[in-house]
């Protein structure tokens, strides 16, 4: 069995309320020097069957096709054994 984990965060040119909210909530708590907080997503997929190369490819489409939106958020796909 292998795992695959896909994590999705909104690009770069996103605006990300969300992070801003838990970045205004760190700074009232008392957590400063917080410059920055993005909030993203991670899925983790068991899959029956090797970790390897066509495990990957199926796990890039699935992310592309699925779990991410692609005109807003960027993935990155990891495969472990």
């Amino acid at each position: 069995m292998a795992r695959v984990v896909v994590d999705v965060m909104l690009k770069p040119e996103i605006l990300d309320p969300q992070g801003q909210a838990v970045q205004g909530a760190l700074a009232r708590l008392g957590f400063g020097g917080v410059t920055s907080v993005r909030q993203g997503k991670r899925f983790e997929i068991d899959v029956a069957g090797p970790a390897d190369d066509d495990l990957a490819a199926r796990a890039e489409q699935m992310a592309g096709t699925l779990l991410a939106n692609l005109v807003i958020e960027d993935f990155t796909v990891r495969v472990e054994p």
